[in-house]
């Protein structure tokens, strides 16, 4: 990878870093769901918490491939998943404002982590 230019370097930086934060909110999904639920204000319930675990799960297989594709992948694969993290980042963000609760501090705070995602590759995409 000594060849690579600044744009492919850039973005398996964010891919990694992504692939971290998506791992620690996999670990919370799993584990205590509710209190993931609580902070986003939305109501405890059985099915929410099943619902939480099974995104929690599939943020496992994100995070993996994300750290997988930033180490290991070639540098079209990495430039086409910072395309389409740009696009799910920031998705992940609306989804968020879009919640259907009460907008409270957490809820503005994870959809700032996905627009900031959002921002990053698109920042590194945009390098020559």
């Amino acid at each position: 990878m000594p060849t690579e230019n600044n744009r492919v370097k850039s973005i398996r930086k964010v891919l990694r870093a992504g692939s971290l934060v998506f791992g620690l909110s996999a670990v919370v999904l799993i584990g205590v769901p509710a209190f993931f639920n609580e902070l986003l204000g939305l109501p405890a319930s059985a099915g929410l918490d099943w619902a939480m675990r099974m995104i929690g799960i599939t943020l496992v297989a994100l995070a993996g491939n994300m750290y997988f594709v930033s180490t290991k992948g070639s540098a079209d694969s990495v430039l086409l998943s910072g395309k389409v993290m740009l696009f799910s980042a920031a998705g992940l963000g609306v989804l968020t404002l879009l919640i259907p609760a009460v907008l409270g501090w957490f809820t503005y705070l994870y959809a700032a982590v996905g627009f900031g995602f959002s921002a990053a590759y698109a920042w590194a995409l945009s390098k020559k």
